[in-house]
């Protein structure tokens, strides 16, 4: 293809820049042939012209289309170098936030200094299983792909985790390994993958330190080989370490850390037990304080050492020997502290009693006095003499600080010897995954040996890296059969050879510190001469003769010579080992024990260690022995790493490439040239360079034909998709070099697809543009039609509103007219009518006025008449008023005249006595009569008194009523003259009285005019507050209307309040199931795990035989699940479990500790209680004792009274037998001649046999009661006594489980006995006080029922009236028997047996007798009927003689009635082990479901069980329940993997608890039941505790069957639901790169959604067929679509080629045909359809629109059941298929995240696929009849009886 063809208008590529490295431009004008540069278009706008280099003529990288942008695998981009991948890494990491990308083999990792919710539980659960393609990059698909194949190819697996410091590379080697732990689970119950995953905080902690680009940097390599059984579960692991940064210990940088151990130690200084260290503040020594550093933000070092301290814990480093670490850690920063002084220039000094060193050498066990000569001195040997030499300031400093390095170097290698022994196993390891966490390429400005090492492991493992990669290339195409040409590729074998070869780097270094005065000039020399003229890759820097360039396949770096011999050598002074040898401190002479060995390189030979100058002969032997094994660092180094390289070699290696993408530490900061650095120098260009020179994008012939099919015509499509994709790429692609055809792929060369896109993008948008032509041409032909039929409408409609017009103004002008008309006529009319008013008017007005003037004439005159009579009256009146006055006045003058004379008369007189003596007489009549006329006068005046009164009470009468009185007292004044003055002032107060009446009058009409206005201000008064009553009314409506108002809001709001409390209580209820029926199947999980040990115990022989109890031998109404068998069973598993936990690994108590004290504790707690509870008990007990004594005894009292009865009723009963008797042998004997006269001899024999046997079987139950009471008495009695003790042997008992101390499930099924025995407690102890109470009113009632019962008896016949009355006494008794075997079971035993035994003799004593009695009484009838016949043959024969008499009676047939069923089973004790064989175990379920009726075997185990209650067999009954339960267990064990079988015993189990239900008894259970069926209730057992054991069982059945359909549809469901295609062409398949290389798993056909549906209808017409109760079935239903929901929408999060528009439609399509099914089987209302709600709103949010605001805010608004974290991450990953979809902008995605912040959900990203609803067994009563019931022969179940 020519360059002209692709470098046109528009191209984008890629052009250097040195500031983002490469930069993005568009071509503004076509490229041709022979041009010298290139006109571009930046991104900004700003137009450049790109010179092209004149000798190469390279054109710039060509940019990939968009669609391929963002893409999980570098080597599927169609363009492969450098701007492409940085420009994809960078898209992901800053757009996306993915931090993985895979490059063909290689899982780049980038650092994104922030923490992830990637790499939870649920994210390992949903990687685990899966091909490494199939999901989006990630360390665990890493992981996962490794252990796969070491599953799969049996061959040991290697992962290879590099990168500079700060990249992250021990966080991915910490990630992988948890994975390992996670999936594979443990071998033993060690937990060794616990202690996998400990092993990284120790090691973090001595090997980790702060640098300036990390903060937790590993300063040395480590390769961990985690090993796994045959089974691939984790057994051990071990570590091998590479080149410790030991400098360190001495020496910090800037800004840096020593080892966090040293932080960690003095932060916690505080601590009690570490005072006697005498640390103190990190600052105060020289090893921590250099850096100046000592804190990392947000790491608490006093944290970090407890989880150190946990972890050596957990390792089995025990408390002792962690405080020794810490001495000898605390004794080196001592060390650090020793100030060595100067003596003179050859020599130095120590100052006496220094404080650091005393503590030193107190901390490590050694003189002070040896300690201080030997750090400041040094002893040289020669051939026969050996010196002390003094040694000067400096050199005594380093030699100080190489003593504190080789400390911290031995107790760093003890660390690690001691964590793999504690890692290591005795189970034998079948394979291994190695995990190497290795330094990457490192270059800084000044190198040294540590750098120059670390690059050159470096080296050797790029050159292993490029190997494999060329061999994966090379494997690939010869496994497709294309030609195969060598691809040139970097080899860095030169570089190896320069450092390792002979007479190499590291040989010159060797050789170096060997000779005497080896130097670091003179090695330097030595390299100079040896390989800068013969090795190109060997440089000489211009301005230095102590330094050398090396050109390594990353980069030049330049090395310092300078302390390359020292640290090759790492000499310690022999002296100062020696002294710490001779410690009195055990580890540290333990830490030194292999120093003879002299297997470290210190180059020194051992000494005595003396003060003084010593002349010894050196031992020859050993000094040879010495010299054999010495070895330096690099030859160390160099060693480890061949066979570091040997085992990589053995391995199938994968890579994990970690990469910093800037030096700052920013979240999430892409800095294009420190990536680009790390690319190149961890060689993925190198991996892109190897694909790109071969053929990199690679296609299957299904994807390639799916994908360019728009780019064939319909003649090009053949049947054979191979052939039809060769034809159409030869027309396509005309260059054949570009392509090659494979068996199963199409080869492409780099840039064959972006060609092959464009081909398509064009096809694509030429068949949009027709597409479009033809859509506007209809629209714009729609739009013409539109427009010409709306112009044709107006038109009508106009002229036929002008017509409408026109009609109007006729009709108008018309009207107009007419309108005038009346008009005028009606202005004439009306004035002619106001003319004619007026005339009339003025008429009338003037006669009113003449007749008016008449009228006042005349009443003019009548007035005058009248005032004229009345002044000539009132004239005359005043005439005659003085004349009367002048008269009376005339008369008083002469009257006083008259007077005046007579009273000088008398004066005279009354002068002489006599006269008055004469008068006396006179005047004393006088006096008495005046004195009478007094009191006439006095009652006169009271009677006027009274009148005024009545006159003044009447004061406003009219004045005419005054005048008659007036009149009336001047008649009185006139009869009495006396009383005149009186009468006047009678006048005046009248006159007074006529004053105050108008007075009054005046105020009347005062109070009148007031109450007027008073009315007129209260109508106003009234009006307004009529209007104000309104305003109030009006304010009231609105006042109710808000508060109804109000009210229908407060009563919604209640109503939803309701609503969400209801659901938080439904919620928090099935929070309780789900708890407990976790709480089920870990109890489960713990069942299997005893099963398997007893296994391992059987095989090994450990177990001691005759001791094990079988399942049968749980004796309780618990099952197996009971205190006393359980106890000894697990006693005895726990023993066996100790022993094979022992024989496997002795370090399982280890993991106990922590647990087996919260188990004591709570354990305690529980005892306590449970003393508590008992004393309750007691007190209690003694409390109702008397009551239950009294009850006694009126019981006692009704028994004898009964027995009276029955006495009186058989003395009735051998009356009538008498006279019976009496009366056969009176007719007998009447009759002897008859026929048939010895029938009624042998009848009256049978009779007599028949009451003597009933007197017999009276006396047997009378002498029974009598010996049921006394005993009962008894053990009443006994219990009051003995239950003390019988508690204190169970606390005993409880106090002997301390031996259960080594066994996990021991003790956890100790702690789960005692809370449910607990529990039970409790609910007895609750309902005892009250059960003993209603006990007597209990009796009461019973004693009535007995008199009923009783009166009835005496209602029934003789013969049946025994038999009730036996009946009776016989079901008291059992139920006494009953109540004393609930009291006191242990005591009673015994008891119990003799009594069940009579009871069983008496009922089958009472059978027989039943059975003679009604044999008697068919004999009976027999012979009545016999008498009857004779006797009216004998009446016959009377009447007609012509009868024969001898007429012979012919014998009659009895027929027999066909017996009648109770629903039972009867089989034999011995019988119940093929019972259960027969009918659980070996019973096949397709059979029984297809012929028999649903359920069948519950029905046979329930009917065999109520003949077991029925007999009163309690441990029938419990055997039964026993065994039923067991072989469930058994057979779901041994087939539990069978949908089948576990559905079958599922439907089987529900039926038999609902069955126990149903014939239990309760009224609850009993409202659906016939008649019948209530006769079947179970009579003497209450089951109700096994029925929670059934139910329990019936819940680890389903979850089983959960387990059992989620492995049968996890493989279908990605593959149906999401790969497959439902709607053929939607959908683009994208270029894959790499994808799906090394699949793990044979391709068995691809799944789809029709296999998903049939694999649901197969489970549910199975269910069907089971009999399963359809409320159970919806639930299993509901679980299966949450589970395909769940695990569809997890994968959906984790694939970034899923999230596509098209995508979304397919999932919708396929979440309708799904609903569809649920549709067709009736079970929408199950709420399966809710549980894809969350997937519904995924598939529609990759649909809708993802650009403006109001799309956010309808985005929000719609995933209401996706969490933020998941809407944000579907947003992240959406992915445009073809280039006319766009991708979601990061201000997009931040606006939604803006809008989602305030919602309070779980940040989890995936939906847990293992949850499982709680289920719930709705009560399903049965209509079937069990005595209906037929027992198949295929069942082989002869052995039952139908009862």
């Amino acid at each position: 293809m020519a360059a002209s063809e692709l470098y046109t208008k528009c191209a984008r590529v890629w052009i250097p820049d040195a500031e983002e490295v490469w930069k993005s431009a568009e071509l503004t004008k076509d490229y041709k042939n022979g041009d010298a540069s290139l006109q571009l278009m930046l991104e900004d706008g700003k137009s450049i012209e790109h010179t092209l280099d004149p000798k190469t003529k390279n054109l710039p990288y060509l940019r990939n289309p968009d669609i391929l942008v963002g893409e999980n695998d570098l080597t599927a981009l169609s363009y492969l170098h450098e701007p492409a991948v940085l420009h994809n890494l960078k898209v992901r990491f800053v757009d996306s936030k993915l931090i993985y990308t895979y490059c063909g083999i290689v899982l780049v990792a980038i650092n994104p200094y922030e923490t992830l919710p990637i790499y939870g539980s649920d994210i390992i659960n949903a990687y685990s299983g899966q091909n490494m393609g199939d999901m989006d990059p990630h360390i665990f698909a890493v992981a996962e792909e490794a252990y796969k194949q070491m599953a799969r190819d049996e061959r040991n697996q290697s992962i290879i985790v590099s990168g500079e410091s700060g990249a992250g590379k021990t966080v991915s080697a910490k990630y992988a390994m948890r994975y390992f732990a996670t999936v594979s689970g443990s071998a033993s119950e060690a937990n060794v993958e616990e202690k996998v995953l400990a092993s990284n905080p120790i090691m973090e902690a001595i090997g980790n330190a702060k640098t300036t680009r990390n903060d937790n940097s590993s300063r040395f390599g480590k390769y961990i080989e985690i090993g796994f059984d045959n089974r691939y579960r984790i057994i051990g692991a071990n570590m091998r370490t590479y080149l410790l940064e030991k400098s360190r210990v001495v020496f910090q940088a800037d800004e840096e850390r020593n080892y966090h151990i040293f932080y960690q130690l003095c932060a916690s200084a505080h601590l009690p037990e570490l005072k006697n260290l005498k640390l103190s503040s990190a600052n105060d020594f020289l090893y921590t304080r250099q850096g100046r550093s000592p804190v990392i933000v947000g790491v608490d070092d006093t944290k970090e050492l407890c989880t150190t301290r946990n972890a050596f814990t957990l390792l089995g480093i025990n408390e002792s020997y962690q405080m020794g670490l810490f001495q000898v850690l605390a004794a080196i920063l001592h060390l650090g502290n020793v100030e060595i002084k100067d003596r003179d220039s050859d020599s130095s000094v120590i100052a006496p009693n220094n404080r650091h060193l005393t503590a030193f050498c107190e901390l490590v066990g050694v003189t002070y006095q040896d300690m201080s000569q030997w750090l400041c001195h040094r002893k040289l040997k020669t051939a026969t003499e050996t010196y002390v030499k003094t040694l000067p300031r400096l050199q005594a400093t380093n030699a100080r600080d190489a003593l504190s390095k080789h400390i911290y170097a031995k107790l760093f290698n003890w660390i690690v010897e001691h964590v793999n022994k504690a890692l290591i196993t005795n189970v034998k390891q079948h394979s291994f995954i190695g995990v190497l966490d290795i330094y990457g390429f490192e270059t800084f400005e000044i190198n040294s040996f540590e750098q120059f090492c670390i690059n050159y492991a470096n080296e050797k493992l790029q050159q292993q890296f490029n190997m494999h990669v060329f061999k994966l290339e090379q494997e690939e195409y010869m496994k497709e059969q294309i030609p195969w040409t060598l691809i040139d590729f970097y080899d860095n074998q030169p570089c190896i050879n320069l450092i390792e070869a002979k007479m190499g780097i590291l040989d010159l270094l060797d050789e170096e510190c060997k000779m005497p005065k080896g130097s670091d000039d003179s090695w330097a020399q030595k390299l100079y001469n040896t390989h800068l003229k013969t090795c190109s890759l060997f440089e000489k820097p211009r301005m230095s003769n102590r330094a050398f360039i090396i050109q390594h396949f990353a980069d030049k770096v330049e090395y310092q010579c300078e302390g390359f011999l020292a640290k090759n050598k790492d000499t310690v002074n022999e002296e100062q080992i020696n002294v710490l040898k001779a410690s009195k401190f055990n580890l540290l002479v333990e830490l030194f024990h292999d120093e003879d060995k002299a297997t470290s390189p210190t180059g020194q030979v051992q000494g005595t260690g003396g003060r003084t100058r010593l002349s010894i002969k050196p031992d020859k032997s050993r000094e040879k022995s010495s010299k054999e094994h010495k070895k330096t660092v690099g030859c160390q180094f160099r060693n480890s790493l061949q066979m570091l390289m040997e085992t990589l070699n053995a391995t199938t290696p994968h890579y994990v490439r970690c990469i910093k993408p800037n030096d700052f530490k920013m979240a999430f900061t892409f800095d294009p040239k420190r990536a680009v650095q790390q690319l190149r120098a961890c060689g993925v260009l190198e991996t892109i360079r190897i694909s790109a020179a071969g053929f990199p994008s690679r296609w299957t012939y299904q994807e390639f034909f799916s994908r360019y099919r728009v780019l064939m015509k319909q003649k090009d499509v053949l049947p054979d998709k191979k052939l039809t994709c060769r034809n159409v790429l030869e027309k396509l692609v005309q260059d054949q070099d570009k392509y090659q055809f494979g068996k199963t792929k199409i080869f492409f060369r780099a840039g064959q697809v972006a060609y092959l896109e464009k081909l398509r993008a064009d096809k694509l948008r030429a068949a949009c543009i027709r597409i479009q032509k033809t859509i506007r041409c209809w629209l714009a032909r729609k739009k013409y039609l539109r427009k010409r039929s709306s112009a044709i409408t107006i038109q009508r409609f106009t002229r036929g509103y002008q017509a409408r017009c026109l009609v109007k103004f006729m009709r108008r002008t018309q009207a107009a007219t007419v309108i005038q008309k009346y008009r005028r006529m009606y202005v004439e009319k009306k004035r002619y009518r106001q003319k004619q008013a007026a005339a009339l008017a003025m008429q009338t007005i003037l006669r009113a006025y003449i007749a008016r003037q008449k009228y006042q004439s005349l009443l003019r005159e009548h007035k005058v008449v009248i005032i004229q009579k009345r002044v000539r009256g009132w004239l005359a009146r005043c005439w005659y008023k003085r004349s009367l006055i002048a008269i009376v006045y005339l008369q008083c003058c002469i009257r006083r005249m008259r007077a005046r004379r007579e009273l000088k008369k008398l004066k005279i007189e009354a002068r002489s006595v006599e006269h008055f003596k004469k008068l006396n007489k006179g005047m004393e009549n006088k006096i008495m009569q005046l004195q009478r006329r007094i009191d006439e006068q006095t009652r006169e005046n009271k009677s006027v008194n009274e009148k005024l009164v009545g006159l003044e009470s009447s004061y406003t009468v009219e004045s005419e009523r005054l005048r008659g009185e007036l009149n009336r007292l001047r008649g009185v004044e006139e009869q009495a003259k006396n009383k005149t003055n009186q009468v006047t002032s009678l006048l005046e107060e009248l006159e007074k009285l006529k004053k105050e009446l108008s007075v009054t009058q005046q105020e009347k009409k005062t109070i009148e005019d007031w109450a007027h206005n008073y009315r007129d201000e209260m109508e106003k008064m009234v009006s307004e507050l009529k209007e104000q009553n309104g305003t109030l009314k009006k304010d009231k409506d609105d006042l109710n209307r808000l508060i109804q108002e109000q009210s229908q809001q407060m009563t919604e709001k209640m109503a939803r309040a309701i609503v969400q409390e209801t659901q938080q209580l439904e919620t928090d209820l099935n929070e309780e199931r789900s708890r407990y029926q976790n709480l089920l199947t870990e109890h489960l999980r713990l069942e299997e795990k005893y099963d398997d040990l007893k296994e391992a115990m059987a095989s090994s022989n450990v177990s001691k035989p005759g001791h094990r109890r079988t399942d049968s031998t749980h004796s309780s109404n618990e099952s197996e699940y009971t205190y006393n068998s359980e106890y000894a069973e697990l006693e005895e598993g726990s023993r066996a479990a100790e022993d094979v936990t022992r024989g496997i690994d002795t370090s399982l108590t280890l993991k106990l500790q922590k647990r087996l004290t919260e188990l004591e504790q709570e354990k305690q707690s529980l005892r306590n209680e449970l003393e508590n509870k008992e004393e309750q008990f007691q007190r209690a007990r003694a409390r109702d004792d008397a009551e239950f004594k009294k009850a006694r005894g009126a019981e006692l009292e009704y028994e004898s009274l009964k027995r009276q009865e029955l006495e009186s009723e058989n003395k009735k009963l051998k009356h009538n037998l008498v006279e019976m008797r009496q009366s056969l042998l009176g007719n007998a004997g009447a009759s002897s001649g008859a026929p048939g006269s010895p029938a009624y001899k042998v009848l009256l024999e049978q009779l007599n046999s028949a009451c003597e046997e009933l007197d017999v079987r009276k006396e047997e139950v009378l002498i029974l009661r009598s010996q049921l009471v006394s005993q009962k008495e008894a053990m009443h009695h006994k219990e009051t006594m003995t239950e003390p003790s019988v508690y204190a042997e169970d606390v005993s008992k409880l106090k002997d489980a301390d031996e259960l101390k080594q066994a996990c499930i021991g003790l956890k099924d100790t702690n789960r006995l005692l809370e449910h025995q607990l529990q039970t407690q409790r609910r007895t102890y609750d309902n005892e006080v009250e059960a003993l109470r209603g006990e007597l009113q209990n009796v009461k009632e019973e004693n009535n029922r007995q008199q009923q019962l009783l009166a009835q008896n005496l209602q029934l016949p003789p013969e049946a009236r025994i038999e009730a009355s036996l009946q009776h006494e016989i079901t008291r008794l059992t139920n006494e028997n009953l109540e004393l075997l609930a009291e006191d079971p242990t005591a009673s035993r015994e008891a119990r047996v003799t009594i069940l035994r009579r009871m069983v003799d008496l009922m089958e004593q009472l059978e027989k007798q039943d059975r003679t009695i009604r044999k008697l009484k068919k004999q009976l009838k027999v012979y009545s009927k016999r008498i009857g016949e004779m006797g009216a043959g004998q009446t016959e024969g009377q009447t007609s003689p012509g009868q024969m008499v001898d007429e012979p009676i012919h014998p009659v047939n009895i027929p027999r009635r066909e017996k009648d069923f109770q629903g039972m089973l009867e089989y034999k004790k011995e019988d119940e082990l093929k019972l259960v064989k027969n009918l659980i175990l070996e019973l096949k379920p397709r059979g029984v479901a297809v012929n028999l009726i649903p359920g069948l075997p519950a029905y046979i185990l329930f009917m065999c069980l109520r003949h077991a209650d029925y007999v009163n067999d309690d441990q029938k009954v419990r055997t039964l329940l026993t065994s039923t339960i067991n072989s469930i267990k058994k057979i779901l064990k041994k087939r539990g993997d069978d949908f089948e079988t576990v559905s079958f015993w599922l439907a089987n189990t529900c039926r038999f608890l609902h069955c126990l239900k149903q014939y239990s008894g309760d009224e609850a259970f009993m409202k659906h039941n016939t008649s019948r069926q209530n006769e079947h209730c179970l009579s003497n057992f209450d089951l109700a505790e096994y029925r929670q054991v059934i139910s329990d069982l019936a819940i680890q059945i389903y979850q089983q069957l959960i387990k059992c359909m989620e492995n049968i549809l996890q493989p279908m469901i990605v593959s149906g639901m999401l790969e497959h295609e439902t709607i053929q062409g939607v959908s683009g398949v994208k270029p894959t790169g790499l994808r799906k290389r090394t699949s793990s798993i044979a391709d068995e056909g691809t799944y789809t959604l029709d296999s998903i549906l049939r694999q649901l209808s197969a489970f549910h017409s199975t269910m069907c067929q089971h009999g399963t109760d359809p409320e159970l079935i919806k639930q299993v239903v509901k679980q299966q679509f949450y589970i395909i929901g769940a695990v569809t929408l997890n994968n959906l999060l984790l694939r970034k080629d899923m999230c596509s528009w098209s995508k979304g439609m397919q999932i919708r399509y396929n979440v309708s045909q799904l609903e569809e099914w649920l549709r067709d089987k009736g079970l929408m209302v199950c709420g399966a359809k809710e549980t894809l709600e969350p997937l519904i709103q995924a598939a529609q949010l990759l649909q809708v629109k993802k650009k403006t605001d109001e799309d956010a805010e309808a985005i929000c608004s719609m995933c209401l059941a996706l969490t933020t974290a998941q809407i944000v991450k579907v947003l992240n990953l959406y992915t445009p298929v073809n280039e006319f979809e766009e991708r979601v902008s990061v201000a997009f995605i931040r606006t939604i995240q803006t809008r989602l912040r305030d919602r309070c959900e779980s940040p989890q990203l995936l939906m847990d696929t293992k949850m499982i609803y709680p289920v719930t067994f709705p009560f399903s009563p049965s209509s079937l009849a069990l005595e209906t019931i037929q027992i198949p022969s295929s069942l082989n179940l002869a052995f039952l009886t139908r009862v």
